[in-house]
C-alpha cells in the first residue's frame, strides 16, 4: 500500500502552507531522511525529508501552491503500486488523526529553520524561480525593488558577474558569518548541494578548536514544569497588576504573636502565613478570581486552597494548604511549614499537589521588589510577593520611613478583566494595612 504525504502542521497556529520546491521529480527513488520538499508558513521555511523508502509515485501540487495542511500532496510507494490521479479528500476526523501522528513523525526528519517571520527575504517569486536554477542563495542578493526586493534581474546580475553560486542556507550563512567562516570550501551535505548549518559546524569543528559545553538534557520535573510554563505563558493572556503595601502593622502584629505560635507549634510565624491568611480571607469575598478555567467552563469554588510555590532542588513544587479559609494563623503557620519541609525532601503525596484555586510565590527572602509569575493553570491568578524593604513614604503630608511590600497579581485576562483584578488586589493591600482584623 502506498505512503500518503502529507502537508505537515509545523505550529498551531499554521493553516496552510506553501510549497516553495520539490526535491524529487515522479519516478525517482527516495530514501528515508532524503530532503523531499521545502514549504514556507507564516513563520518560517523549511526542508522537509522523506520518512518512508521507495518510489516518488504522485505530486499533486506546484511551486506556490497553497496547500491546507494535512492535506496528501503525493505518495511514495513501490513501481508497481497504483495510486488517485487526485488527491484524495480528507474527513475532518482523519484530519485530526493525520494531525496528531504525522506531526510526530515530521517532528523527527525537519531538518532546518531558515529564517523567522521578521527575517523573512523578500523577493519576486520570478528571483526565487531564478536563484533556484543557477544555485544562487537568495539571502546573500541585494534587493534594488521597493523596500529592498530581490527582482529577477538582480539575480541574474549576480549570474553575469560570477557571483556566489553555492546554495547556503540563511541559518548557515548566519552562523558562518558569526564564527567568521569561509563558505568557499565548505561542502554542503543538502539538496542540491546546499549549505547546511551542520556542514557549517562540522567546518569549524575541524578548523577551531572547541570548549567541551556541558549540556543537560531537559527531562523529569524540569520538563513538566517547562511544558505547564509554556502551556500557561502561551495560551492565557498575562496581565500583571503591582501595588506596594505598608507592613508596618503586619510586623507589629507578627511580633506580638511570635512567641505564642512557637510555643503551640514549634515554628515561627513568617510573613508568608500572614499573606496566605489575608488572601484567603479576601478571595471569599472575591468569587471571580477564587475560579479555575477547564474546558471553556468557569469553575466558581466556595472553599478557598492556597497552592504555595516551593523552590526545589532543581524545579519547583507548589504543594497545595486545603480549606486555608477555615484556618488561622497558628495552623497556617504548622502546615505551611511541614509542607515546605516534605517538598524540599520530596515527600509529598500526588494528592497534596492538587486541587489549588489559588497560587501565591513568595520571592521576598531574596532581593526582588516585584516579578510576573505566570498562572498556574487551570487557576485564574497568581500572587507574586516581594521583599519588605525601608522606603521613604508620605503619611499625612510627612515623609516617613515604612516597611513596604511590593506584589504583582498576574491574572487571565480571557476570563477575568482589570477591574475585579485591581479590586482584589486593594483589598489585599487593606487587609495586611490593617491585620488585627483577621484576628476577629
Amino acid at each position: 500500500m502506498p505512503n500518503e504525504i502529507f502537508m505537515p502542521k509545523l505550529s498551531s497556529t499554521m493553516e496552510i502552507g506553501t510549497l516553495l520546491q520539490w526535491f524529487k521529480e515522479e519516478g525517482d527513488s527516495v530514501e528515508i531522511g532524503e530532503p523531499l520538499f521545502e514549504i514556507m508558513t507564516d513563520k518560517i521555511n523549511i526542508e522537509v525529508e522523506a520518512y518512508d523508502d521507495g518510489i516518488f509515485l504522485k505530486k499533486y501540487y506546484e511551486v506556490d501552491d497553497q496547500i491546507p495542511v494535512n492535506a496528501v500532496i503525493g505518495y511514495i510507494g513501490s513501481a508497481s503500486e497504483q495510486v488517485p490521479d487526485t488527491p484524495p479528500a480528507q474527513s475532518e476526523d482523519e484530519s485530526q488523526e493525520v494531525s496528531a501522528s504525522y506531526a510526530e513523525s515530521v517532528s523527527e526528519v525537519l531538518t532546518e529553520v531558515d529564517t523567522t517571520t521578521d527575517e523573512k527575504v523578500r523577493a519576486t517569486p520570478a528571483a526565487r524561480k531564478t536563484a533556484k536554477v543557477h544555485h544562487v542563495a537568495i539571502h546573500e542578493v541585494s534587493g534594488t525593488g521597493p523596500k529592498g526586493r530581490i527582482q529577477k534581474r538582480d539575480v541574474e546580475s549576480v549570474v553575469s558577474t560570477g557571483g556566489n553560486h553555492q546554495r547556503v542556507s540563511p541559518l548557515a550563512g548566519k552562523v558562518a558569518a558569526r564564527e567568521g567562516i569561509d563558505l568557499t570550501n565548505v561542502s554542503g551535505s543538502g539538496a542540491h548541494g546546499k549549505i547546511m548549518k551542520n556542514d557549517v559546524t562540522n567546518a569549524k569543528a575541524h578548523t577551531v578548536d572547541t570548549t567541551p559545553v556541558k549540556t543537560q538534557k531537559i527531562a523529569g520535573m524540569r520538563k513538566v514544569i517547562a511544558d505547564r510554563m509554556s502551556q500557561s505563558a502561551f495560551t492565557a493572556p498575562h496581565v500583571t497588576l503591582t501595588s506596594e503595601i505598608d507592613m508596618t502593622k503586619a510586623k507589629e502584629m507578627r511580633q506580638e504573636l511570635l512567641p505564642a505560635i512557637e510555643k503551640e507549634t514549634g515554628y515561627r510565624l513568617s510573613f508568608t502565613e500572614m499573606i496566605i491568611h489575608a488572601v484567603s480571607n479576601v478571595l471569599t469575598r472575591h468569587p471571580q478570581i477564587n475560579m479555575t478555567f477547564e474546558q471553556n467552563e468557569l469553575h466558581f469554588h466556595e472553599e478557598v486552597h492556597i497552592g504555595l510555590a516551593v523552590a526545589v532542588k532543581d524545579g519547583l513544587m507548589v504543594p497545595v494548604i486545603s480549606h486555608a479559609n477555615q484556618k488561622g494563623l497558628k495552623q497556617l503557620t504548622q502546615e505551611a511549614k511541614e509542607i515546605g519541609k516534605q517538598a524540599r525532601d520530596q515527600k509529598l503525596l500526588p494528592d497534596q499537589l492538587k486541587g489549588s484555586t489559588f497560587t501565591i510565590s513568595n520571592l521576598g527572602m531574596y532581593a526582588i521588589d516585584t516579578f510576573t509569575p505566570i498562572i498556574n493553570q487551570p487557576e485564574v491568578a497568581i500572587l507574586g510577593v516581594g521583599r519588605i524593604q525601608d522606603k521613604p513614604v508620605v503619611i499625612d503630608g510627612e515623609i516617613q520611613v515604612r516597611p513596604m511590600m511590593g506584589v504583582s497579581l498576574s491574572f487571565d485576562h480571557r476570563v477575568v478583566d482589570g477591574a475585579p483584578a485591581a479590586a482584589f488586589l486593594t483589598d489585599v493591600k487593606r487587609v495586611l494595612e490593617q491585620p488585627f482584623e483577621l484576628l476577629m
